[in-house]
């Protein structure tokens, strides 16, 4: 667990120089993403949906599992180690919790149109902007450096996922 103490000053910005500094940056920043001035988490959600897309025509549904698997674990260690380096606990231009909640939403309700995607790309940046019910739940509980706090990053994202994926099947029912 990481001392508070010897976090650097908080980095309320990254700069391109700071995402390659280190790969767990190039990764938690979602390969640029996160740099966006305005709303980096939509842009991150939005770089998941583009990369879904591209990513799709190659991956099965079972090799897509093993992706988001990956990318899940990948993260957790990324998203503590860029946390820490920029010493903010759940800086908005960590967008790599957007990406993996996103693939997995998308994992999940695929095969649909662009309108079934276009749903599903709002309600979930409506659940992860608002932060209410399980979502705050994560995000209060997680807060923090060290894992616990990489794991919560990703975890108030999932429980976006998860609202997500109960409106879409409540719709759909």
């Amino acid at each position: 667990m990481t001392d508070t103490a010897t976090l650097p000053p908080p980095l309320l910005r990254p700069t391109w120089r700071f995402l390659l500094a280190h790969p767990a940056h190039f990764i938690a920043l979602g390969a640029g993403a996160g740099l966006a001035r305005v709303a980096p988490g939509t842009v991150g959600t939005l770089w998941a949906w583009a990369s879904f897309l591209i990513l799709q025509r190659f991956l099965t549904p079972l090799e897509w599992g093993l992706v988001i698997a990956s990318a899940t674990l990948l993260g957790w260690w990324a998203c503590t180690v860029t946390a820490q380096h920029m010493g903010i606990a759940d800086s908005g231009h960590i967008v790599w919790d957007e990406v993996v909640a996103f693939w997995l939403v998308l994992w999940l309700v695929m095969p649909t149109g662009f309108t079934g995607q276009l749903v599903a790309f709002g309600l979930f940046r409506l659940f992860d902007a608002v932060k209410v019910g399980p979502m705050a739940w994560a995000d209060r509980t997680f807060k923090g450096f060290g894992p616990r706090g990489g794991f919560g990053i990703l975890l108030d994202d999932f429980a976006a996922a998860l609202c997500t994926l109960l409106v879409i099947a409540l719709w759909r029912f």
